[in-house]
């Protein structure tokens, strides 16, 4: 629970950064359950992603912040994951893989993932999946836009609820493969 402005001022960026990348475990964690699931091919594309330079611009708006929805941008780089939240660029410690090592672990809960439709993005063709996971700390479900020709997520859409003062928050992510190069810290 965020016990003070200056504490929360302190935490946010690091719940945002961390919703990234549980989002990612998670939905990792739950199409790989099994080979046989129809979401194998999304932990197919975050492990792909997980080895590709990419840059992700994400707008997270949240329960417990007001004012305008927050925009961070990631990138993944050079075996790197690099952060900036504001005008600040930040090496984060945890690289791609770890990313990957994080969904090898099942956590306790309930996981769900599913095909839902063919869709454009950009004009390039996509299939959208769906997960869900749900356990006592809370849940997450996500859309997920997989390129049909890259095997490459193209955009995103994850809610979050862990209920009490953090309570609920939503994040739209694009992503994008051209050029990605490690920002200047």
């Amino acid at each position: 629970m965020i016990r003070s402005l200056e504490q929360g001022r302190i935490l946010r960026p690091t719940v945002a950064s961390a919703a990234a990348l549980l989002s990612a475990a998670f939905i990792l964690s739950a199409s790989a359950r099994a080979a046989d699931e129809p979401c194998q091919p999304v932990a197919d594309t975050m492990k792909k992603m997980a080895a590709t330079p990419t840059h992700i611009y994400s707008t997270t708006t949240a329960q417990w912040r007001t004012g305008a929805p927050r925009q961070t941008e990631t990138i993944y780089a050079g075996g790197a994951i690099y952060t900036k939240v504001g005008a600040s660029w930040m090496r984060s410690q945890l690289k791609p893989a770890d990313m990957l090592d994080a969904s090898s672990r099942d956590p306790q809960g309930r996981h769900s993932c599913r095909y839902l439709r063919d869709e454009a993005v950009n004009g390039e063709a996509a299939a959208v999946y769906s997960t869900h996971f749900e356990a006592q700390s809370g849940k997450i479900d996500t859309q997920i836009w997989v390129s049909k020709a890259k095997g490459l997520p193209l955009r995103q859409e994850t809610d979050i609820d862990v209920g009490g003062a953090v309570g609920k928050s939503h994040r739209s992510e694009r992503y994008e493969y051209v050029n990605v190069q490690p920002p200047k810290l």
